[in-house]
């Protein structure tokens, strides 16, 4: 069994170092210290892109995440991954309104469109588009609801201010974020 002790590491650090961990070996456990929720949720996700199985324990104030590396599952094969980033909360460099709008008529389009892609990762000014008061939150909700994998950067959120204003999809790091463009195999990032 390896034990990490995590806390107050900033995301995605959490992610890598029990990452990194469970790469290094063919079986065993990894038990991950962390200090808030948003990193029990990482870590749960990066088991479950392994096919392991992760447990969370409150311990006090703080939290243990262990993964089982004994019990794999093999991961289903999708078709073609086909994923989105977007970066900014305007499409284009230019005028501020022209790219609201341009932004606004992309997501619409995507959303109308089949194949709807398998994620959608947001990541600088783009969490502002997950959020409450966001133009074009119905159409990523509908792209949600229908099976849309929804990803924000907590980073961002943070530096914005809008971790509690976000409103559609999950809270993500770095880490998984790159991860998700890099095993697509079709890619559009808007930034």
């Amino acid at each position: 069994m390896k034990e990490i002790d995590a806390r107050k590491l900033e995301c995605p650090k959490p992610v890598i170092l029990t990452k990194k961990e469970l790469d290094a070996m063919e079986t065993g456990v990894v038990c991950t210290l962390v200090d808030n929720k948003v990193a029990t949720e990482n870590l749960s996700r990066l088991a479950e892109s392994m096919g392991l199985k992760a447990t969370v324990e409150s311990v006090g104030e703080d939290y243990k995440v262990t993964i089982n590396k004994d019990h794999a599952v093999e991961l289903k094969s999708d078709d073609e991954t086909f994923v989105i980033g977007i970066g900014t909360n305007v499409m284009g460099h230019g005028d501020e309104k022209l790219g609201a709008i341009l932004i606004k008529s992309f997501l619409y389009t995507v959303s109308q469109t089949a194949p709807l892609p398998k994620t959608i990762v947001f990541f600088n000014g783009g969490v502002k588009l997950t959020c409450e008061g966001s133009e074009v939150l119905d159409d990523i909700k509908s792209m949600a609801d229908n099976g849309v994998k929804i990803i924000s950067c907590g980073t961002c959120l943070d530096f914005y201010g809008l971790k509690e204003k976000l409103a559609v999809g999950e809270i993500s790091n770095m880490y998984t974020i790159y991860e998700t463009l890099e095993k697509a195999d079709r890619n559009i990032v808007l930034s």
